[in-house]
């Protein structure tokens, strides 16, 4: 068997699977491999699947497929798999850490410090008692869920395939769940009806000027619309790990847009969550090739 390690995963990894056969890290070897192994930046479409013809079964390491054809790979007999559970504490973290940094003023008060400012007429305001809207109620949010309620949030959450959940009260739609939130973080996977899901007109219904946290998938935001709404209030802040491409292009425009805060999508780049994922794309090779499907 050989597996072809095609992004960037933890360096253990490697000799892990190396119980399995042969390892590389060589991406012309695609079309020799049995199974790959991605991350976000390997885009495995129609043509590169096409290319990898010995390719039984293919893995992305981390949340979502959005950048594996599935249909076409399954039509061609081509298990897909991803590892949902390991990225959940990571990406939840990091969700928290930018939904305390917006009404804590975190880059607003350091940048002031650097440059001589003491911005003490800045006020902080607190996360208790405020209202959280999830939009997904999946693993992920499920952590985000269980630190606000640390916080004394109320939470809410949508999610049309969830019908209980033990850490929010869920409601009907999108729309309840975003009207009178005072934060809303984005928890779905990117497909056509969440696409620009965040526009112009989901963004007239909030009553609360929220502060929104995207750590899903960037193309669920409206970017011109996202800026617009920053700009007449209708949104408070925008904190963003996510964007429609790694890197976003130099004209994305929320790049530019104020009241933001930004990382370069690396909610699920923990040291301590790389070695989960390289621990559950062992346990799947060895759960498949055990019962005699790889």
């Amino acid at each position: 068997m050989l597996i072809l390690i095609s992004d960037a995963f933890d360096a253990s990894l490697e000799t892990k699977l190396q119980a399995f056969g042969e390892v590389t890290t060589d991406k012309s070897r695609a079309p020799e491999a049995d199974v790959i192994l991605v991350r976000a930046k390997t885009i495995c479409n129609k043509e590169y699947i096409d290319a990898a013809k010995n390719v039984k079964l293919i893995i992305r390491g981390g949340v979502g497929i959005d950048n594996i054809d599935k249909a076409y790979a399954e039509s061609k007999g081509i298990i897909v798999k991803n590892t949902p559970k390991a990225s959940s504490i990571a990406v939840a973290e990091l969700t928290f850490a930018l939904m305390l940094s917006a009404p804590n003023h975190i880059c607003e008060y350091d940048n002031g410090m650097k440059n001589g400012q003491w911005l003490k007429t800045i006020k902080r305001t607190e996360l208790y008692g405020k209202t959280l809207g999830l939009l997904g109620i999946g693993n992920i949010a499920t952590k985000v869920a269980e630190r606000a309620k640390a916080f004394g949030m109320s939470v809410v959450a949508y999610d049309k395939y969830v019908s209980s959940s033990q850490v929010a009260t869920l409601v009907p739609s999108v729309e309840e769940a975003v009207k009178d939130a005072d934060y809303i973080s984005i928890h779905m996977p990117l497909t056509d009806e969440t696409r620009d899901m965040f526009n112009e007109k989901l963004f007239s219904i909030m009553t609360k000027k929220p502060v929104i946290i995207n750590a899903a998938r960037g193309a669920i935001v409206n970017a011109e619309d996202m800026v617009k709404a920053l700009d007449e209030g209708q949104v408070s802040w925008y904190c963003a790990d996510v964007y429609p491409n790694d890197p976003p292009a130099e004209d994305y425009p929320i790049l530019k847009a104020q009241h933001v805060t930004l990382t370069p999508h690396v909610g699920a780049n923990s040291k301590e969550n790389l070695l989960r994922i390289g621990d559950e794309i062992v346990a799947t090779i060895n759960d498949l090739k055990a019962n005699g499907k790889i």
